[in-house]
Parts: C-alpha cells; sequence; structure tokens
C-alpha cells in the first residue's frame, strides 16, 4: 500500500470516528432535553406521557396539599383557561414558591395527566428587589432642595 493510500484510508477512518462521536453526543443531548409545555397543550395531548418535559403555568389558588407526615405535597399548575395539571411532589419547595405565582416543574407525565415532578422552579415577579437594595436607591434617589429656592426639588437619577 503507497502512502497516498494509507492517507486516504487514515482520512476515511477519521471521519467514520468523528461521525460515531457526533452521533453518540447527540443521543446523549437528546436523552436530557426537556421541552417546556403549558397546561393547555398537555389536555390537548401534545405532552409525551412517560418522557422528561417541563409544564410552566401559574400555582392555582388553595390548591397546595401538604402531607403531615412526610415532604409528599401536590398542587395544580394552570394557566387560567380552565386547563389544569395535578403535579406532585416529594422534595422541599423553593423559598421563591407560592400561590398564584409563576412556577415551572420538571418531571413525567402518567397516563391519567398527572406530573411526577422532580424539580420545581419558582419564579418571583419582575418587580421583586432584596430590601438592602431598595434602601440604598430610596437614598440616592431621595428629593434633594435648592439652596436658593426651598420650594423646588431636584431628583437626579
Amino acid at each position: 500500500m503507497t502512502a497516498r493510500h494509507k492517507r486516504i484510508v487514515f482520512i476515511i477512518i477519521g471521519l467514520c470516528a468523528v461521525g460515531a462521536a457526533s452521533a453518540m453526543i447527540t443521543q446523549a443531548m437528546k436523552s436530557n432535553l426537556a421541552y417546556l409545555y403549558a397546561p393547555e397543550a398537555v389536555w390537548a395531548g401534545e405532552a409525551p406521557k412517560d418522557r422528561l418535559i417541563r409544564i410552566g403555568g401559574l400555582v392555582k389558588k388553595g390548591s397546595l396539599i401538604r402531607s403531615d407526615t412526610s415532604l409528599d405535597l401536590s398542587f395544580v399548575v394552570t394557566d387560567n383557561r380552565g386547563n389544569e395539571v395535578t403535579v406532585k411532589y416529594d422534595k422541599i419547595l423553593p423559598d421563591l414558591f407560592k400561590e398564584e405565582q409563576s412556577a415551572v416543574v420538571k418531571g413525567k407525565l402518567t397516563e391519567n395527566n398527572e406530573f411526577i415532578a422532580e424539580e420545581v422552579l419558582a419564579k418571583h415577579d419582575a418587580e421583586y428587589m432584596p430590601p438592602e437594595l431598595a434602601d440604598v436607591l430610596a437614598k440616592e434617589h431621595a428629593p434633594k432642595t435648592d439652596a436658593a429656592s426651598p420650594t423646588k426639588t431636584e431628583v437626579k437619577y
């Protein structure tokens, strides 16, 4: 075999190795993918069963039910259009989790449209601000009086 043939064989083997590695990486990434569905899509049958997905919506007021003896709890995620999904969870909820707030839950949907969650993500409203930062901003943006005319106020931004 000449040097040219050896190079061609080496290139072909290299391309096969790159193709196999790409296929394995793609397959691994597919298994970690979790698409986000709204409760409406769940009830329309668009969400796959027994596969890792995410469901997003609002936590229905009065739907949070905790167990007295364990961490088990359930709540309802709704889209405020009458579509609701019951979520079962057996871990500690995030601190920002509240009823009537946005939440995203990651887990698997059962055949009877009950969602078994592995992870709960709570979203705070856009107006949230830590108290320390609110105090600093209030002091910086407090109206200052002008020495020449005490009736005028100047606000610096």
